[in-house]
């Protein structure tokens, strides 16, 4: 039987981006969505950013602010610290708009056969105003092993399940690590 209201784990990685990391953190804060696990992994900040990530700490499940090897050690580490049933990560200059959690899990409760549902995203600017829109549409594993990037991970949200069936992130990746997850997930 499915969840009636599923634990959404959301992951931020960060490394000094206190310019960013606040507006990260209050739009995953302000979801209308009540089971939010938020997990922040900071890979050791000098910028602020721990100050910063104290003042939220009450409403945060963990944080940790040490050195590791990048975005993708980070992203790997809080999906094993997670509890959620659907897993999102979102990059600390990134931001959710209003009501982006309670929507993925609405259609991933209405499809249950889904392992992963991504949504339409934008290109902020440091104020986080929308600058451009990301060209996310449906894919399938043929077209994304021909390199076409259509989906937005930053408004992807999976199921753990899928999660475990093909993770973690593979960490010789830096910059592309998702796009490695999209191909593995749609296989």
């Amino acid at each position: 039987p499915l969840d009636p209201l599923p634990l959404v784990t959301v992951v931020t990685p960060s490394f000094n981006q206190a310019q960013f990391l606040g507006a990260a953190i209050e739009s995953v804060l302000s979801q209308d969505y009540a089971r939010i696990e938020y997990i922040i992994l900071d890979g050791g900040s000098t910028d602020g950013s721990v100050d910063l990530i104290r003042r939220y700490e009450g409403r945060l499940a963990a944080w940790v602010s040490e050195p590791d090897k990048g975005q993708t050690e980070a992203i790997n580490r809080g999906f094993g610290m997670a509890h959620g049933s659907i897993l999102a990560w979102l990059n600390s200059d990134d931001i959710y708009f209003p009501g982006a959690v309670s929507e993925a899990v609405a259609y991933l409760q209405a499809h249950p056969q889904v392992g992963m549902v991504h949504g339409a995203a934008y290109y902020i600017d440091e104020a986080g105003t929308p600058v451009g829109r990301f060209p996310s549409a449906d894919t399938n594993h043929k077209e994304l092993r021909r390199g076409a990037p259509r989906i937005a991970q930053q408004a992807a949200f999976l199921r753990s399940t899928a999660w475990r069936m093909v993770g973690p992130l593979d960490p010789t990746f830096y910059y592309a690590m998702d796009y490695d997850l999209w191909v593995r997930l749609s296989a």
